[in-house]
């Protein structure tokens, strides 16, 4: 029993390994073709192939769900095409024991994934995110596309790029008054964090009244916030590329600010039940092999797989939105899909036993 449980481990890994490094290397390609678009300044071709592998442990997050699904029913359906689970059944083995020989993997990836997720891709992510701004608008007095906006009482702040190291560049700071007055926009080339305090550098004020404006120029200006390189090292990245630990942190933060946090909780729900959904989505698959698709092409099967796949992807990426717009609890929009994949894989398997 246990070479056979080895062996449907081992078909499953297998498959699932190629699914991802197919999946990963298109993935890849493309992101690469598209990042060739961003091209400016000095991000050009070079830094654009750092860019894109420095995302690769977040790709290799995002995917490895898709993987582990693909992967099961891929290497289970192999083996139900070849007969070798009939034959396993008729020895004696049930269902139940092929299912956990075949969840075993799953929960090595759900291991691997909460490791990647947690410690490896949000770092990662900062770097990349970081030395793409750095390089293609550190030094603009604008607003960007690409920057960070962030509020801190009356004044709005945007800060073109973060580094890590507690650097700023293009900080922006436009303070208003009652009646949505601006009183001051000021800009400064960099910021330097202090411990306590930042230092602005190359510092342009603007001061707006009634009477006309002024302008104040200084090399270096005290910037008192709330803001830490902590704080801003979530602020850079999405909130889907973010660590559980900084996404419940930063929450709670904006929570006690009194600003919105809900595309924040969201996030952090999908990552705590990620290993759930993995789980269910790997259940679905093996009562597909047993179920529907036990008599049918490798082919068809992974076209199956595709599309069942992306209806829970486009279902929690529909759900997450509307738990925004409408107000309901984040938690619903991400346990929905997971239990209507659980209940449709526990039919499914029923049927087949």
């Amino acid at each position: 029993m246990r070479k056979l449980d080895r062996y449907v481990m081992s078909s499953v890994a297998g498959a699932t390994v190629l699914v991802m490094m197919v999946v990963l290397s298109l993935d890849l390609i493309f992101a690469y073709i598209a990042e060739l678009e961003d091209t400016r300044n000095d991000y050009q071709a070079v830094e654009a192939l750092l860019h894109v592998l420095l995302t690769l442990p977040r790709r290799i997050y995002e995917y490895l769900p898709l993987g582990a699904f693909m992967g099961c029913l891929v290497g289970l359906g192999a083996m139900a095409s070849s007969s070798e689970l009939t034959v396993m059944r008729a020895a004696g083995v049930s269902i139940r024991r092929i299912v956990w020989s075949a969840m075993k993997p799953t929960l090595l990836i759900v291991l691997a994934g909460l490791a990647i997720g947690e410690y490896l891709a949000p770092p990662f992510e900062r770097m990349a995110q970081s030395q793409k701004a750095v390089a293609r608008e550190s030094g603009q007095n604008i607003a960007s596309g690409t920057g960070v906006w962030h509020r801190e009482g009356e004044t709005f702040i945007h800060l073109n790029a973060v580094q890590p190291n507690g650097v700023l560049h293009g900080v922006s700071l436009f303070r208003f008054e009652e009646g949505r007055w601006l009183a001051s926009a000021t800009f400064a080339e960099r910021a330097l964090h202090q411990g306590d305090h930042w230092l602005l550098q190359t510092v342009t004020t603007t001061k707006l009244d009634r009477d006309g404006t002024s302008l104040e120029t200084h090399i270096q200006k005290r910037w008192e916030t709330g803001l830490s390189p902590e704080v801003l090292s979530v602020l850079i990245v999405d909130p889907e590329d973010l660590a559980m630990t900084g996404l419940f942190t930063y929450a709670s933060y904006l929570n006690e600010q009194g600003l919105q946090a809900a595309n924040y909780w969201l996030a952090f729900w999908k990552k705590v039940l990620m290993p759930v959904g993995t789980a269910v989505m790997v259940l679905v698959a093996i009562s597909f092999i047993f179920g529907p698709l036990r008599s049918v092409t490798m082919g068809f099967r992974v076209f199956t797989g595709l599309i069942v796949g992306l209806l829970f992807k486009y279902m929690q990426d529909l759900l997450g939105p509307m738990s925004l717009v409408f107000g309901f609890n984040p938690i619903l929009a991400v346990v929905l899909p997971i239990a209507i994949s659980a209940v449709v894989g526990m039919l499914l398997m029923r049927k087949a036993g």
